[in-house]
């Protein structure tokens, strides 16, 4: 994402800019009630899987995810409601310079939410590894290492983004006519530290995460189709005097119930981050094929357009995860419940199949 291109509309033909800012005006009436949301279901989130207990690498990922998309949200909020100012309030007389609420915490936010990324991906790979090769990784993923695996992400995360962490700082100047100083927000080597990122995080990283959770969403589906076989096949074979041994063999190659529910959260999970990270994906192709569609004339709208999807989808990846685990975890719905005061003991006590 690049917020920098967003206020860049001046220089677009007029037709264009209306079009953008009537993208922008649409978008962004959604953007608060999608924030507040993921603010308060993150929150639950955190609380509920603690209460569950991080027992499994799996809860601890989620748990890592949770607060990892928390703090997305919190960080990224003054730039949205620089957006939202900038989209309703035509024209606005900023009374410092905007920039300071749009971009100050604004590389803070994006970096957090690559670490959500990063943390996904584990997810699916870790999950994938272990439903695909039981024998092999069962005892490889650790709470431990799990764990130290989630601080060295969090460290590759801001070393990734270091470039434009760095670019911005606080400075003052002083205004001739009325002598007082004002904030505004410098940058220094923009040009360059952008160019660095592009290289690390808008090509690489952003091809291989996506490859990578496309491969275990296919795996990991494919063996929830084949669990599902089997069970049918149990299911069909029971009451068959001639082969009293089929569905018991038949259930030790498949995965158990609660193994289910994690495969189809994990699966649910990922299937979100590959719808979520999908127009991220096609701007980094279009601006591999074409460099101009950032910066040229004719085609800023393009890459604007893109950024007003871009944040939505990533408002949205960081806040609608409530519904899976509700949806595909027994232990999470039941504290849920509790916690909501809702006596349901009859849908509490099924399993997610």
């Amino acid at each position: 994402m690049n917020a920098s291109s967003q206020f860049a509309t001046t220089q677009l033909p007029l037709p264009l800019e209306k079009e953008y800012l009537m993208t922008l005006t649409v978008l962004s009436y959604f953007w608060p009630a999608i924030i507040l949301f993921g603010l308060v279901s993150n929150i639950m989130n955190v609380v509920i899987f603690l209460k569950v207990g991080p027992k499994d690498n799996v809860t601890i990922l989620l748990i890592a995810l949770a607060m990892s998309d928390l703090a997305f949200l919190i960080l990224i909020s003054p730039t949205m409601c620089g957006f939202l100012i900038f989209a309703l309030v035509k024209p606005y007389s900023w009374p410092f310079d905007y920039n300071l609420l749009f971009f100050t915490v604004h590389w803070p936010a994006i970096t957090m939410y690559d670490n959500s990324a990063y943390i996904s991906v584990s997810l699916g790979v870790m999950r994938c590894a272990c439903v695909a090769m039981p024998l092999k990784f069962k005892l490889v993923f650790t709470k431990s290492r799990t764990i130290k695996w989630l601080m060295l992400v969090l460290v590759a995360a801001v070393l990734l983004r270091l470039p434009m962490l760095t670019v911005n700082r606080i400075a003052w100047r002083k205004d001739p006519v009325t002598n007082v100083s004002t904030p505004y927000l410098a940058s220094k080597n923009q040009v360059s530290m952008s160019l660095i990122m592009d290289i690390l995080n808008r090509s690489i990283i952003v091809y291989l995460a996506y490859i990578a959770m496309i491969g275990c969403t296919i795996i990991l589906s494919f063996k929830l189709y084949q669990a599902s076989k089997i069970r049918q096949s149990c299911a069909a074979t029971v009451g068959q005097p001639s082969d009293q041994s089929a569905p018991e063999k038949q259930v030790s190659q498949g995965l158990s119930s609660r193994d289910l529910q994690v495969v189809k959260s994990v699966v649910l999970v990922c299937s979100i981050f590959i719808i979520a990270q999908m127009p991220q994906v096609v701007l980094s192709t279009t601006r591999l094929i074409n460099p101009e569609v950032d910066h040229g004339k004719y085609y800023q709208f393009v890459f604007s357009f893109f950024n007003q999807i871009i944040y939505t989808c990533c408002y949205l990846n960081a806040s609608v995860n409530i519904f899976v685990y509700y949806n595909c975890n027994s232990k999470y719905r039941l504290v849920f419940l509790s916690f909501m005061h809702i006596k349901n003991t009859k849908k509490c006590s099924q399993t997610c199949m």
